[in-house]
Parts: C-alpha cells; structure tokens; sequence
C-alpha cells in the first residue's frame, strides 16, 4: 500500500473509532458532524472526502459494527458439529452482545431509523440475519418454503430478547428464555 493509501485508511479507522464513541454515547440525532471534526482534528473537506455526510458517517460504523459482531457470533459457534447446538450458541452470543453499549445503541435502536427499514434490511441480510438464515437451514427443523418466514420470526424473537437485555434486564433469564424458545423449535 502507498503511503497516500496508508494515510486515508488512518484517517478512516480514527475518524470511525471517534464517531462510533460518539453515536454510541450521544445516539445519532445527538452528534454532530462538528463534534466529529472538533474530535477528529480534521478539516470539514477531509471529513467529506472520506463520507459524504452523517448518515454515510452511521452507515460506515454500522457495517464495521456489524462486522465485527459476525466475527465474535463466528468466534462463538467455531467447533460446534451440531447445527442446533450452533444456532443456540450464536443466538445466545447476540444476546450477550447485546448488552454491550455500542451495540445497543447503534445496531439495535439508530440503525432502523437512520437507516430506514429496507436499507436496514439489507445490511442485516448480509450479517446477522444471513448468518441466522443459513444456520437455521442447517437445523433441518425448518422445510425450505418456510425457511425465511421462521428466520424472519426467530429473528423478531431474538431481537425483542436483545433489546430486553440491552435495556437493563437479566442477562441470565433473557439467556435462559431464548434458550429454551430455540429448544422447542428445534425439537418440537
């Protein structure tokens, strides 16, 4: 990588680190582009070299959010042989991480509104709801022309949980609940 490329991806990784902080601290309707740059240190034509606005600023740190929940649900579920024993595994893996502040506040509560439910949607597609979708298919439980409206519905279930969860509930009962919900789903 050239060194103008190593810098734009510095000023990348430093510009998400701030606004993730940020929207996770102050949400999105709260943070500025201004407290960004204050932040940041960067001009405003620096800023909009890298992301076109606000809402491209969010986008960005959804997807490196996501990310790298896929990458800790991945972590989670690594070694397990038995489809439902790895569904159960990184569904309880997304509670947990559901607690985390970030989490909480940008995936869960900004992200369908800044985002707006299809744009949403599609981003979930590519992880969450992805990664739900084909391990539930992995299951067997579910026949193939109802695979997505019962991933649709586990993933209602499990997000209702994980917001439960993220806003001060018990982490345990949440856990044990989705838990038992995946076992009778798995073994009706």
């Amino acid at each position: 990588m050239n060194l103008k490329a190593e810098r734009g991806a510095a000023t990348r990784d430093k510009v998400l680190s701030i606004a993730t902080r940020l929207f996770a601290d102050r949400g999105y309707d709260d943070t500025s582009i201004e407290t960004v740059l204050q932040e940041s240190g960067l001009s405003r034509g620096a800023l909009y070299h890298h992301y076109a606005g606000k809402e491209a600023l969010f986008e960005a740190v959804l997807e490196a959010t996501e990310s790298a929940i896929g990458v800790k649900i991945a972590q989670a579920v690594q070694g397990i042989t038995d489809p439902a024993a790895a569904l159960r595994a990184g569904v309880i893996a997304w509670i947990r991480l559901a607690g985390d502040p970030v989490i909480k506040r940008i995936v869960l509560i900004d992200a369908p509104s800044v985002m707006g439910w299809e744009r949403w949607r599609a981003m979930e597609e590519r992880y969450s709801f992805g990664m739900l979708k084909g391990a539930l298919e992995l299951t067997g439980a579910v026949p193939p022309e109802f695979l997505d409206l019962h991933a649709h519905m586990l993933l209602a279930a499990v997000n209702e949980s994980a917001l439960l969860v993220a806003r001060g509930g018990d982490h345990a009962t949440a856990e044990a609940a989705v838990e038992e919900f995946l076992h009778r789903l798995l073994h009706p």
